[in-house]
């Protein structure tokens, strides 16, 4: 397994929109392990394959205390949803900037395991969230899209600027 570079905010290639898996093979189970070791590296809860400069539909979650419920979501879709929550998101892409989001509070996703199996799971409170997060990801859609103009510009700001002392 390997550490992975994670892309950070502002970069434009994480507005890349994942390509759909069309078949589940060595390569996307190795790249699924390595997005976890850098996932729980990081650390974080939730990693997409776009993160790791890599379009394609795949996203590796643990919202575990002990992080020992690792799940993988190969072509993922949101079936349903329901309610309503507000709460913190981070980002392993946007470090060290946290900001409420609004979002579903129940989802039902089908997707594909490692083995190729389809699977259907419901998930709720920060499960959810993450599902919906990362799978922002899958789309091109990174979480300070949900805030003001005023915000990401700030926050675009702050990042750049980090990044050009940090370099």
């Amino acid at each position: 397994m390997a550490r992975l570079p994670i892309i950070c905010y502002p970069d434009p290639r994480l507005h890349t929109k994942a390509k759909k898996i069309e078949q589940v093979d060595d390569s996307i189970r190795r790249l699924a392990a390595d997005m976890a070791e850098t996932m729980y590296a990081a650390p974080g809860v939730g990693l997409a394959a776009t993160q790791v400069d890599q379009h394609v539909q795949l996203i590796v979650i643990d919202v575990s205390e002990d992080k020992s419920k690792l799940q993988t979501f190969i072509n993922p879709e949101i079936l349903a949803r329901d309610g309503e929550c507000e709460g913190e998101e981070g980002c392993l892409s946007v470090p060290g900037i946290y900001e409420n989001v609004t979002r579903s509070a129940w989802v039902r996703v089908r997707a594909l395991d490692l083995n190729g199996q389809p699977f259907e799971l419901e998930a709720e409170d920060l499960l959810a969230v993450c599902i919906q997060h990362e799978m922002d990801h899958l789309q091109g859609k990174v979480f300070v899209e949900y805030l003001s103009r005023l915000k990401q510009t700030r926050i675009k700001s702050k990042l750049t600027k980090h990044m050009r002392i940090t370099a």
